[in-house]
Order: C-alpha cells, then sequence, then structure tokens
C-alpha cells in the first residue's frame, strides 16, 4: 500500500447526485486521509500534486467472475461454434464449448489466462473482482499435489493485475437438480461431498490483497439436504449462488422439490445479508420478497445475460424490496462495468417501455460500493476518509464522452476512456495502460494456449 495526493477535476462523492468539481484527495499506507472539495474549502491546493483531468470515481467491483470465460469471447456465437458447427446455441451448447476450455486448464495456464484477464479488468477500472471458482481438480477429477493449486493460481493472478480479488470457493457437487453425478469435464469441479469441500476449502489463504469467500453453485450443484450444513459452514462470509438463471433450472427444482430455487435456498439458511444470489433472471414475486427480507443481495450480469439470450431481470423491484444491487461480467463477453451499470437501466426500459428507472448516483452505488460490500471489502467503493484509497479517473474529452456532463458518465463513457486507476494508493494504469502486464500481448498467447 502506498499513498499521494491527487486534484481531481470532478469527484464523485458519497452522498451527492452528482460529482463535485476541484476535490484534492490524500491517501497514505493506502488509505484516504482528506477528501476535500477546494471550492468549499475556499483554497488551492499546495505543494506535490498529480492532477487527474476528467471524472474520478471510487474503484469499481466485479462481483462475478469466471476467468477462464475469458477465452470464449467471440467464439460461440451463431456460425463461430469451435469445429465449426454452424446454428443458434443456446445458454446449454455454451456450456458446452466452456466445458471444452475448461477440460485444457492446469494451474501454469490459468495463472497466465487470468493474470491476463484481471489486467484488463484493471484497464477497464476493476479495482476487486470476485471470483466464482469451482475448477477445483485436473480433468479427471484427481487432486493436484496442492488440492487448491487452480485457486492459489487466481490469487496470484490478481497479486500480479495490481487488484484486489475475493475468491469465492465454489462446492458443486451433482451435475442436476435430482442428484445425477459429474461426469466428464464437470469431475473437476467436485470434492463428493460438503465435507469433502470443506476440507479442502478451509486451507485456503488469505493475502494482504485476497480474501476467501465461498460459492454454492446453484440448486443443480449441491444437494438439498447439504445446502442447511454448508450455510452453516460459512455464515459471515461472502456467499455466492448462482439463482434462477434459466427457467429449466426453475422447472427442475420445482419438480424435485415442489418450490422454487429461491425458497429453497431460504428454507436452508442460504438467504443472509451476506448472501449475494447471482443472475435472480427467472424470479417470482415471492422470491423477490424473500430476497428483500433477508436483504439478500442480487449480483446483475447483464452483458452475459444478454449474451447468452438468459432474459432480463427485475432489477428495480429488486431494488425496490430492498435488496442491494452489484453488477458482475460473468462470462467476460463485454468487461466494462460502465456497459453493465447503464444496462440496468436500459433492460428495464426494454421490459416496461418506460425511462427513467435508476438515477446515475443508484448505477454508481451498484458498481461501487454494493459490489465491495458483496466480496466483504465494506471499507471500500466510496471517496471518503479511512476508505481505501482506489481512484479510477474517466476522460471526458473522448469522442464518447466530449460534451457529456460529468453526471452522465454511465450513459456515455465505456471502459476505454478509463485513464487512471489506482489501488490502495499504487498506481496500476498511467494514460490508459497496464504499467506491468501487455495486456493484448499476454490474452493472445494465454487464450491461444487453451483453445488450439
Amino acid at each position: 500500500m502506498t499513498g499521494g495526493r491527487w486534484l481531481a477535476e470532478y469527484a464523485w462523492l458519497p452522498g451527492h447526485a452528482e460529482p463535485t468539481a476541484d476535490v484534492l484527495i490524500e491517501a497514505a499506507d493506502g488509505r484516504l486521509t482528506a477528501v476535500t472539495p477546494l471550492a468549499a474549502a475556499g483554497r488551492e491546493p499546495t505543494g506535490d500534486v498529480v492532477r487527474l483531468p476528467g471524472l474520478t470515481l471510487p474503484g469499481l467491483a466485479n462481483a462475478h467472475s469466471h476467468a477462464f470465460h475469458r477465452a470464449l469471447r467471440g467464439r460461440t456465437h451463431a456460425g463461430t461454434h469451435p469445429g465449426g458447427r454452424a446454428g443458434r446455441g443456446d445458454f446449454w451448447s455454451w456450456r458446452e464449448a466452456m466445458y471444452a476450455v475448461a477440460a485444457r486448464l492446469d494451474p501454469d495456464s490459468y495463472l497466465a489466462l487470468a493474470r491476463a484477464a484481471y489486467a484488463e479488468m484493471a484497464l477497464a477500472g476493476v479495482t476487486c473482482v470476485g471470483e466464482f471458482h469451482y475448477l477445483h481438480h485436473g480433468p479427471d477429477g484427481t487432486p493436484y499435489d496442492d488440492p487448491n493449486a487452480m485457486g492459489v493460481a487466481l490469487i496470484e493472478a490478481a497479486a500480479q493485475a495490481g487488484i484486489r480479488i475475493t475468491l469465492l470457493d465454489a462446492c458443486y457437487l451433482t451435475a442436476t437438480v435430482d442428484g445425477a453425478p459429474l461426469a466428464g469435464p464437470q469431475r473437476r469441479f467436485g470434492d463428493g461431498d460438503v465435507d469433502g469441500w470443506s476440507d479442502r476449502a478451509d486451507r485456503l489463504t488469505a493475502r494482504p490483497h485476497a480474501r476467501i469467500g465461498a460459492a454454492l453453485h446453484s440448486v443443480r450443484a449441491v444437494p438439498a439436504d447439504q445446502i442447511a450444513t454448508f450455510a452453516g459452514r460459512n455464515e459471515g462470509l461472502p456467499l455466492h449462488v448462482h439463482l434462477s438463471e434459466q427457467p429449466a433450472e426453475n422447472d427442475a427444482c420445482r419438480a424435485v422439490h415442489g418450490c422454487t430455487p429461491t425458497r429453497l435456498l431460504a428454507d436452508r439458511g442460504v438467504l443472509t445479508p451476506t448472501a449475494t444470489a447471482v443472475h435472480g433472471t427467472h424470479l417470482t414475486s415471492a422470491d423477490v420478497s424473500l430476497l428483500g427480507d433477508a436483504r439478500t443481495g442480487v449480483c446483475l450480469c447483464p452483458t452475459t445475460e444478454r449474451d447468452l439470450a438468459d432474459g432480463i431481470g427485475p432489477a428495480r423491484r429488486l431494488a425496490d424490496a430492498g435488496v442491494p444491487l452489484s453488477l458482475g461480467s460473468d462470462s467476460h463477453a463485454v468487461v466494462d462495468l460502465f456497459e453493465e451499470a447503464r444496462a440496468v437501466e436500459l433492460d428495464e426500459r426494454l421490459r416496461t417501455r418506460r425511462r427513467g428507472h435508476f438515477a446515475p448516483a443508484e448505477l454508481l452505488a451498484a458498481a461501487t460500493g454494493a459490489g465491495h460490500a458483496a466480496l466483504g471489502w465494506r471499507d471500500a467503493g466510496r471517496l471518503a476518509v479511512g476508505a481505501r484509497a482506489d481512484l479510477v479517473t474517466v476522460r471526458l474529452d473522448s469522442a464518447r464522452t466530449a460534451g457529456v456532463p460529468p453526471v452522465g458518465a454511465f450513459f456515455a463513457a465505456t471502459a476505454a476512456d478509463v485513464v487512471s486507476v489506482v489501488v490502495d494508493g499504487r498506481q496500476v494504469v498511467a494514460d490508459g495502460r497496464h504499467r506491468s502486464v501487455d495486456v493484448p500481448c499476454e490474452l493472445r498467447a494465454a487464450i491461444g494456449a487453451v483453445t488450439r
């Protein structure tokens, strides 16, 4: 951790509906020590100061990532299926292509791919990632000498890319809601039962940039009679779960258990204020109430949900029910938290044929503070004294942002407009370039190694 002094042309401060001009930001030992709007203070900055032209935001949080999915970008669309197969495809055919990539990864190749993927996130202003991790063992299910070698690779990849990580180690035991065993590429996901998962996951060690959370992959992947045990063992930790991403998941759960996945999880103690449901696309009104009553968060991944034709989730209804909303890039079809944020509003417009569902400050909160809180970093995601010194500066003079008022950034800017990123007081991105990773070069090499 380190510090410095920066003068932001505009900065978006907590509790403000729009950015504030001319804000002096000071940090030491990775923490913000002063955030001073100079106009209100009636003074000019003195001493050495780094000027940040444009709009400075708190660090962005990517609350849901599968790093290895980055190798699938542009490869699973109609006419571009692996092997040249034509056709539209759906979530389930996409999943087969995903499994093919998963089968080729080992700790070394995963480190290379994740390092490049996380560095791309840094370029996009992401200062913390939630990695939903289930590639635990070798391709045939045999554990590595270090049974957490793949998770350790992800933690190291984040360190090398210069961002923080919450490793959400996933329990994945069965292939279907009715308990079919794991087979083929899925065998590397499994630990036998919740006890086996705990024996392995408990050996993971946090680092200054890394925290350890837990994930229940889905109601397909953990038998109902083990869900409560899993929830109890991870009480108080960030606990994430894929929820109602597909109608087929809901139908199967009703057929086997007589209830929705949300009700199944609620009855077994999964829904708590430290839990986050990912997607939540196909929820009933009762499901929304259950999530809101528990103050369980929902992580929306709009660019993946549209890429896979999953559907549009009830974002406004969730927020009105008291559900904290965060954002994730999930499959990395796009790595752009500005796009994810505005899609929350724009998808609501498509669904309702009305505008004006979310204020810009609400979208900012989803991309920053709410995402960090969902990952267990409640000391990040805001420009306030005592918070982590994460600063993301977006240019306001690009072809996309020229003439746009600062408050309109989430409706105009893209990841390409990020010019400076500071994580825990340390400069990671300067002048739009990562300071230690040649991102395009490393992505090409890492993806080529697992897709040939």
